[in-house]
């Protein structure tokens, strides 16, 4: 599943606490975003079930 792109924008303050977060923890900023937006949105109660990670390497050989 390919993801949606969008334009976004934020409090430089925000983003700079996004970054370090993300940093501290190994994520990149768009990976925390969506982390972050995923946590608010089950605090809700809405599920949101994740995608299926991309198929990688080579497609399987036809018979």
């Amino acid at each position: 599943m390919q993801k949606k792109a969008f334009a976004l924008r934020l409090d430089p303050a925000v983003h700079a606490a996004i970054e370090r977060l993300a940093a501290a923890e190994l994520r990149s900023a768009n990976a925390q975003i969506e982390m972050l937006l995923r946590e608010a949105l089950a605090k809700r109660g809405v599920d949101v079930p994740k995608s299926k990670p991309p198929r990688r390497g080579r497609p399987a050989k036809e018979d």
